[in-house]
């Protein structure tokens, strides 16, 4: 009997994955847990492993094609059992939605009535009843959500948030995502909608009237790019999904916090005392004692005696997370990724270093799990290690705050009104501030300071 793989659910806010690339193919064998294909979302690339062993039957999803999760996209089949032949078409996304299977005759007869179709089933590709089908049709209730309403409900955390803000209720609004998925442009459509029509039932209050003027250019959709109109001897080429999601996240981010920074300039004079004597000791242990590390550690100290820097913005109210998680940005060949280093504050500098190590290494090898890239509530990001002195870079939505390091390298410095040659760093902090004054991140860049030039070596 063949076994049906689908779209991993990536993360719980993910709702699609698009098909980067099939692994195997029709006809070839796979061992359970063996990569079979590769996806990316708008969280992390990763290679699905297979759910049996067995032989690739069916394809049924093509590569650069996104669906939602829980769609069938291959078949393997018992090996030895006769490998389909390359489907004459393949669905299209929205057809080829996740199903739940078709209710069994024991169903209720309200469950398949027109009224609540749409909430018990979706359209999808029917095929055979095969073994399992029937234990996991009989797994769902009467009340459960179907796969659409699920895709809507997450629509985005953005959304969500927009919807919040304006007292909305999303099933109000018609999407025109998979599913009928709600997408940012389709809240702002309707709430820009609405604010006209306040606007014109209210045109003669003039303090109401800007009141509405305020709020309708908060909302007011980006205005389109300029069209470019390609070279005879440009390459053009198509934008990868990551590449896609981190232009999104990155104008967002922009949109929503007030983007202000502090740089500071550390000596690194004691850190790189300690590291020479310590680098062996350290990899003997299994980790790699770098720099970075001695600058989460200190950065993980100044969230605790800082709090506001590990926060979120959630309306009008300051969310205070209990849990310090790191996120490192990690560069790729094709992108950037952002590995979270959970429970940061629990680990001492030489479980952070492993972990440092571990994760950059996963997230190049596309084996990083979903959970390992998400539940950030600070970000530290490294543009030194290619020489840069430092840079200005863009908080990490939800955070309020991210860290940039800067290139440490030797120069000339006064100490004690001589020039000496130390090993120097700039640190730069981005910040909201919506929520964070300039006085409290400096406050919070002392501490790291203060930290890193004056390391207690008994500490190490």
């Amino acid at each position: 009997m063949a076994t049906d793989v689908v779209m991993p659910q990536m993360g719980e806010s993910i709702a699609e994955g698009t098909i980067v690339r099939w692994i195997k193919k029709v006809g070839e064998k796979v061992d359970r847990d063996e990569p079979l294909f590769e996806i990316s979302t708008d969280k992390v690339d990763a290679e699905i492993p297979s759910p049996a062993a067995g032989v690739v039957s069916e394809i049924r999803v093509k590569e650069g094609e996104t669906v939602p999760v829980n769609t069938v996209v291959a078949l393997i089949g018992e090996s030895g059992a006769k490998a389909a032949t390359a489907p004459a078409s393949v669905p299209a996304p929205a057809e080829s939605a996740a199903a739940t299977p078709a209710p069994s005759e024991q169903a209720p007869p309200e469950a398949a009535s027109p009224a609540k179709a749409g909430h018990h089933q979706l359209k999808a590709v029917q095929h055979e009843p095969r073994v399992g089908e029937h234990d996991r049709s009989a797994l769902a209730s009467a009340d459960r959500p179907s796969t659409e309403e699920m895709i809507r409900e997450r629509s985005s955390p953005l959304v969500r948030k927009i919807a919040k803000e304006h007292n909305v209720d999303i099933s109000q609004i018609h999407g025109t995502g998979i599913a009928g998925r709600v997408t940012k442009d389709d809240i702002l459509e309707f709430l820009a909608g609405q604010e006209g029509s306040r606007a014109g039932g209210q045109k003669g209050r003039a303090g109401k009237a800007e009141g509405l003027e305020g709020k309708a250019e908060r909302i007011a959709p980006v205005p389109p790019a300029p069209v470019f109109e390609p070279g005879a001897s440009d390459h053009v080429e198509k934008m990868s999904v990551m590449r896609k999601r981190i232009a999104e996240h990155m104008v967002l981010s922009r949109r929503t916090s007030a983007h202000v920074h502090s740089v500071f300039e550390v000596n690194f004079s004691r850190v790189a005392q300690i590291r020479a004597k310590k680098k062996d000791e350290f990899e003997r242990a299994g980790a790699k004692l770098t720099y970075l590390s001695f600058i989460i550690k200190a950065a993980v100290d100044a969230l605790r005696e800082v709090p506001i820097v590990n926060s979120s913005v959630d309306g009008d109210a300051i969310v205070y997370h209990r849990e310090i998680n790191i996120g490192m940005a990690v560069a790729l060949d094709w992108g950037l990724i952002v590995p979270v280093i959970k429970h940061a504050d629990e680990k001492n500098l030489v479980g952070l270093s492993r972990a440092v190590v571990d994760l950059a290494s996963r997230a190049r090898g596309k084996q990083l799990r979903p959970d390992e890239v998400q539940g950030g509530t600070f970000t530290i990001t490294n543009p030194g290690v290619f020489g840069a002195l430092f840079g200005m870079p863009i908080i990490n939505q939800p955070q309020v705050a991210i860290l940039g390091v800067g290139n440490v390298e030797k120069r000339p410095v006064v100490v004690d009104d001589a020039i000496a040659i130390r090993p120097m760093a700039y640190l730069a902090l981005g910040y909201d501030h919506r929520v964070i004054d300039g006085a409290v991140a400096d406050h919070f860049m002392s501490h790291i300071k203060q930290s890193l030039e004056n390391w207690d070596p008994n500490s190490v």
